[in-house]
C-alpha cells in the first residue's frame, strides 16, 4: 500500500534560502530510491520558516528503508544547525485501511 509521509520542520529566521536549496537537493536525491513516486514542498503562508514535504513511496518499506540509510541521515544532519525544534514524521497510509 502507497504511503505519504510529512515532513514538518520549523526553520530559523535567516536560513530559508539555504534550506530551500537543500530540499531541492534532497528530493533529486529521493528520486533515485526505490520505491519514491512524487515529492511537493509546502510553505505556511503566515510563517515561511515552517515548512512541510509531502512525499509518496510505493510501501513503507520502500519510506523505511530510505529514512535509514546513511545518505539521507548525512541529508538530514546538515538541517540540525537551521532548525527551531526537531524535525517531526508523519505516516499516512493513502485510501482507507481495512479493519482486523
Amino acid at each position: 500500500m502507497a504511503v505519504k509521509i510529512l515532513i514538518k520542520r520549523h526553520f530559523k529566521e535567516g536560513t530559508i534560502a539555504e534550506a530551500f536549496a537543500l530540499l531541492l537537493k534532497f528530493r533529486h536525491n529521493a528520486m533515485y530510491q526505490r520505491g519514491y513516486i512524487s515529492g511537493e514542498t509546502l510553505s505556511n503562508h503566515y510563517d515561511p520558516r515552517k515548512i512541510v514535504v509531502i512525499s509518496t513511496w510505493q510501501t513503507i518499506e520502500d519510506w523505511i528503508k530510505w529514512q535509514e540509510s546513511d545518505e539521507r541521515e548525512a541529508n538530514e544532519s546538515q538541517f540540525e544547525s537551521m532548525l527551531e525544534e526537531p524535525t517531526q514524521f508523519e505516516i499516512y497510509d493513502i485510501g482507507m485501511k481495512p479493519e482486523k
